[in-house]
């Protein structure tokens, strides 16, 4: 499925460096959204914003650190590039602590701002590619008989057929058409790929 275009949401204080961050990136061919500080841009955002984050750190009510830590316990997919003109050891860790992508000193550095932005770019597609990848799973496992899913939950737990067949009282020939059935359903080549697919959706339940 192709990306959605990418946007470069930048949450700056300072109007002249707000301004020139918007011209230089949009002379790079990049669609730039600009806010004066984090309460707007909280105020503004959609679930369906892609591309990524570019915040300063220091700004009057609600620091870019905050901000960011705040997008992340929310469950935000947008990437965050951290600013700073006092930049400090203690404000880098927390900073990658919450997964920022890099963390830039004033006067910023353009070729290393525009490498940092491809990165976060690169992270918002594949986190849109294993979300998809999610919801297809989901969407399949949708299709399996309350039988089936026995027969899956079986299966992944290392069981053999004829185990299968006892615990839940029928026969071994039952099983393998069960587990015929739960290939195709599934769209998966072999008990490896089963296996697989069942983790993939136990680890987004527990997220």
């Amino acid at each position: 499925m192709p990306h959605r275009s990418n946007t470069v949401f930048i949450v700056e204080d300072d109007p002249s460096v707000r301004d020139a961050l918007a011209l230089l990136l949009g002379l790079n061919g990049l669609s730039v959204v600009l806010f004066a500080d984090a309460e707007s841009f909280l105020a503004a955002r959609r679930p369906d914003w892609y591309g990524c984050l570019l915040v300063d750190i220091r700004m009057p009510g609600m620091d870019g650190l905050t901000l960011q830590r705040r997008l992340r316990e929310s469950g935000s997919w947008l990437p965050v590039i951290v600013m700073t003109g006092h930049g400090d050891v203690e404000s880098a860790r927390q900073a990658f602590r919450s997964e920022a992508v890099d963390f830039l000193e004033k006067p910023i550095d353009h070729s290393r701002l525009l490498s940092a932005i491809e990165d976060a770019f690169a992270r918002q597609h594949l986190r849109q590619d294993d979300a998809e990848r999610d919801t297809a799973v989901a969407n399949l496992l949708q299709t399996l008989t309350p039988r089936e899913r026995e027969v899956m939950a079986q299966v992944v737990a290392g069981r053999h057929n004829r185990e299968i067949a006892r615990q839940l009282a029928i026969s071994p020939r039952t099983v393998e058409v069960h587990k015929a059935r739960l290939l195709a359903k599934l769209q998966v080549g072999s008990i490896a790929d089963l296996v697989r697919l069942s983790l993939r959706a136990a680890e987004k339940d527990r997220r």
